[in-house]
């Protein structure tokens, strides 16, 4: 066990990666660091995922000047998640979107998650002083909407709740390429913390179902071709079932969660601990799948003095 938190100590820059998914369209990715992904559209560029602060939005801004002078119209956030959102300011553009449960996610726990992952990831918020303040879509979305770029259609959706009530998933119908936001990874870990693990399968399968030709996903490798795409929606579900089976399991008994983390470890550990942030990850994870096995629907708020107190009982 860990003194503290895996990825407080993590302060190696990771090496980026700006590949090309479909004829204009970008996967900005960074070796199990939050990726981002960029649509070129006939006069104007979209950008999903803003980044945790203008000096990481301006390592996706100079890729995309490499590529094209189109000016960023649209950006759109999948969900809530401070290292998702807060370098928003950075792209100057007039148009936010998020799904509309998402913005209420931000007015109910936008600021403690802040807070929270600050603490837990340290690397992450370099030039934080730069960040301005909670970031606010200008547009929400309740189930689906689409935007167009010119001539090109985007379809920006809710297809379930996984990694988080209210993830969006972004398509583009004329390439067949989706951008999945954190429900689907690839070679790193899934963050469950504030998810919803029964219901993520169902969620993989209605991405699925678009049998899209590449994915641009939340952490880990772009996603080129159908055979990868299968995998990697494959390998995201079974990291899920593998975390919260365990850890219902214990639930069902009347176990603890240091006795559901001893469980998640065992069922995970021997198939994901060279995951990225795979040990960043785990504690919130079985804390997460703890608490819907015994009924939680909601999941808790993290604050910076829970996780403290969570890591605390895993240790002892």
């Amino acid at each position: 066990m860990q003194a503290g938190f895996a990825s407080a100590g993590d302060m190696i820059e990771k090496q980026t990666s700006f590949i090309e998914i479909g004829d204009g369209l970008w996967a900005f990715t960074a070796e199990g660091d939050p990726n981002s992904g960029v649509i070129i559209g006939d006069d104007s560029v979209m950008v999903i995922e803003a980044q945790a602060t203008p000096r990481l939005a301006r390592k996706v801004i100079a890729c995309i000047r490499g590529v094209t002078d189109k000016p960023i119209s649209h950006l759109v956030l999948t969900h809530y998640h401070a290292v998702r959102v807060l370098g928003a300011s950075a792209y100057g553009t007039p148009e936010i979107i998020m799904s509309d449960t998402a913005r209420s996610m931000v007015v109910e726990r936008g600021q403690e998650d802040w807070d929270s992952e600050f603490d837990r990831f340290p690397r992450l918020f370099e030039g934080h002083d730069e960040i301005p303040g909670l970031t606010w879509p200008t547009t929400t979305f309740s189930d689906a909407m689409t935007v167009y770029l010119g001539s090109r259609r985007v379809d920006i959706m809710h297809l379930g709740r996984a990694h988080t009530a209210g993830d969006a998933v972004v398509w583009v119908p004329d390439a067949e390429v989706m951008f999945t936001g954190d429900i689907v990874e690839y070679h790193s870990a899934c963050y469950c913390g504030d998810g919803h693990l029964t219901e993520w399968g169902q969620t993989l399968d209605n991405i699925a179902s678009f049998d899209p030709q590449a994915i641009a996903p939340g952490r880990g490798d772009a996603l080129v071709g159908r055979d990868m795409v299968k995998a990697a929606i494959e390998s995201t579900r079974d990291f899920v079932d593998s975390t919260y089976r365990p850890a219902a399991k214990v639930a069902a008994r009347g176990g603890s969660l240091k006795d559901a983390w001893v469980a998640v470890r065992a069922a995970c550990d021997p198939k994901f601990r060279d995951y990225a942030i795979y040990e960043h990850c785990l504690p919130f994870n079985v804390a997460r799948a703890y608490d819907e096995a015994r009924g939680l629907d909601t999941p808790r708020i993290w604050t910076a003095a829970r996780d403290k107190e969570m890591w605390a009982a895993l240790q002892d």
